[in-house]
C-alpha cells in the first residue's frame, strides 16, 4: 500500500472535503492523486498558505505552510 498523508491542515482545507489520508495499490496512482490534490489547493484555496509534496518510501506528504 501506498499512502497520501497531509500535514498541517488549514481551514480551507477542512472545508474542501478532501481527505487527510489515503491509500493506494500503486506508487503511480498515489503520486498522481498527490499532485491532483495540490493542484486544487493551489486553485481553490485562500492563497494563504505553499504546499509541498515529499515522497519518501513509496508515500506521499502534502505539508501546508503559512506564506512568508
Amino acid at each position: 500500500m501506498y499512502k497520501i498523508k497531509v500535514q498541517n491542515p488549514c481551514n480551507c482545507f477542512f472545508k474542501s472535503g478532501l481527505s487527510e489520508a489515503l491509500e493506494f495499490d500503486t506508487k503511480e496512482e498515489a503520486k498522481k492523486e498527490a499532485e491532483s490534490m495540490i493542484k486544487i489547493m493551489k486553485s481553490n484555496f485562500c492563497q494563504k498558505h505553499v504546499f509541498d509534496l515529499n515522497e519518501q518510501f513509496g508515500d506521499f506528504t502534502i505539508f501546508i505552510k503559512p506564506r512568508s
